[in-house]
């Protein structure tokens, strides 16, 4: 039987706390499950059931993370960033053929006017003043139609999401119940998660890794998310002492800014529960990882994932084996294989070429678009295979190392650079905090490689200087031509830094 979110929360100790809130009382598991039956119940109500699209634009915190598991025990969620502007909001929720839409209860913001521009009912969601956090009522208008009150099944939508397309028009990556079940199971196992596990959940809810790695695996195991509203790294060590989680999961910038941190809350870091950090989304460059280990002195799981997998596809293993820097750990779930970049074969797992993906948490396919499925899935092997876009290589432990996205990789003049490559010899400076390397138009070589740096406090590195660094570590060709020094590097909704458009961003396109 194939599991269904529904189904993953179901045999859980009722008295055993699941959701919570800095400052907030804890959700129970039972408290959940008749949350879930109310949601259902107040769906029905306006006409909303199984196969029907609710999109979902909340503010960060336990409501958000409810609102998602509840709504999808009845219909499909479908989370958007709330940040986003009103033609974002028209685009997203034409495209989901969303039929409701979730607000908090005293939201004016632009979703309202392109709701109302499709005709899409807009459900008001009240948390609750003297229940635990989590815990709301869905305001309705009356009855509105008939709708399939029957529970979805494994094989029904529980998540829709976009994928961040940077170049093109964001494809929608339908995640079936199985999907996100098999990748809830997949994380929790990976993460040998029991009952007695606290995730401090900093990650947008929004996004597949909050709603996955945080949330989906945490209840998957039984144990207890508690979820703050928003990453903020000035409150964060604060959180970390009154909530005392056993782990945490963010992206590599998230780490970075806890880390600029870490030396002043030295107490609360030494009487944490930690035992072990969780990074995903982006890679973590390795002394990063390192400096992490050094100051929380407990494991960094590197996690590798990507909407279409329903989030984790390799991972890091706990102790006693090993955690290797620069490295996405062993498969994690799904079958992990290296396939041909233009062709529909498998390689050698020692080989360096595309990295390809197959198992329950993958999604059947893009929703309306043939043409990316076709250039996206193929069969070999007797199985169906997903082409991540991402290039690597297994290493003799099979752990897997990334080169770079197929895209990302710059061409320079024939001579192909890993921009993580240049990020891993440029952040082994001591005085250079974050950095991002990214092409940049050449008029005869067709592309450059160019960085922009985030250097330490009262460092007086300079372009130059930096560049000297590279050119003793690093191939003539793979030195960075330009150095942009930045107080911050900018960064996309979810936190990650994108380098395709980084150019553009910096005004580094005039070829």
């Amino acid at each position: 039987m194939s599991h269904t979110l529904a189904t993953l929360i179901a045999a859980h100790d009722a008295s055993a706390p699941a959701i919570g809130a800095p400052g907030r009382d804890w959700l129970t598991y039972g408290g959940l499950r008749e949350l879930s039956a109310e949601v259902t119940g107040a769906l029905h109500a306006q006409g909303i059931g199984r196969g029907d699209r609710v999109a979902i634009v909340l503010p960060n915190g336990p409501e958000m993370a409810t609102a998602f598991v509840t709504i999808a025990g009845a219909a499909t969620s479908a989370p958007l960033n709330p940040a986003y502007r009103q033609e974002e909001y028209e685009f997203y929720l034409e495209d989901l053929k969303a039929k409701a839409l979730v607000v908090a209860d005293d939201y004016d913001g632009p979703a309202l006017p392109a709701a109302a521009r499709f005709g899409i009912r807009v459900l008001r969601l009240t948390p609750s003043d003297s229940g635990p956090a989590g815990h709301f009522s869905l305001s309705t208008e009356g009855a509105a139609g008939d709708c399939d009150t029957s529970a979805p099944g494994g094989d029904d939508i529980a998540l829709i999401l976009h994928t961040s397309g940077t170049t093109s028009r964001p494809k929608i990556v339908p995640l079936l119940q199985s999907n996100v079940a098999a990748s809830a199971q997949n994380v929790s196992a990976s993460l040998a998660l029991t009952p007695a596990d606290c995730c401090l959940n900093v990650m947008p809810l929004f996004h597949i890794h909050g709603l996955i790695a945080a949330v989906s695996a945490s209840l998957a195991a039984g144990a207890r998310i508690s979820c703050a509203p928003g990453f903020n790294a000035l409150k964060f060590f604060a959180q970390l002492d009154e909530v005392r989680p056993t782990w945490f999961t963010a992206v590599p910038t998230m780490h970075q800014a806890i880390l600029a941190r870490a030396a002043r809350n030295r107490e609360i870091i030494d009487r944490a529960p930690l035992r072990f950090l969780r990074s995903s989304s982006a890679s973590l460059p390795a002394p990063v990882m390192e400096e992490l280990v050094a100051t929380f002195n407990a494991p960094v799981i590197e996690a590798y994932g990507m909407t279409e997998a329903a989030h984790q596809m390799c991972c890091n293993p706990l102790p006693p084996r090993a955690q290797k820097p620069g490295s996405v750990g062993i498969a994690a779930g799904p079958e992990v294989a290296i396939a041909d970049e233009g062709e529909n074969r498998l390689l050698d797992a020692s080989a360096t070429g595309e990295i390809v993906i197959s198992g329950p948490n993958v999604t059947p396919g893009y929703e309306g678009n043939a043409k990316a499925n076709a250039e996206n899935f193929f069969e070999a092997d007797g199985k169906r295979w997903f082409r991540t876009g991402d290039q690597g290589a297994f290493d003799a432990e099979g752990y897997l190392r990334l080169t770079g996205r197929l895209k990302e990789i710059i061409n320079r003049g024939g001579e192909k650079i890993s921009p993580l490559e240049v990020d891993a010899a440029l952040l082994s400076h001591p005085e250079i905090a974050q950095v991002v390397c990214f092409a940049v138009p050449h008029p005869k070589l067709g592309e450059e490689i160019a960085a922009a740096a985030v250097l330490s406090d009262g460092s007086s590195l300079d372009e130059a200087g930096i560049r000297a660094f590279a050119a003793e570590r690093l191939a003539d060709f793979k030195v960075p031509r330009r150095v942009i020094l930045l107080e911050e590097i900018p960064k996309g909704a979810t936190g990650k830094i994108q380098r395709i458009g980084m150019a553009e961003k910096l005004g580094l396109t005039e070829a």
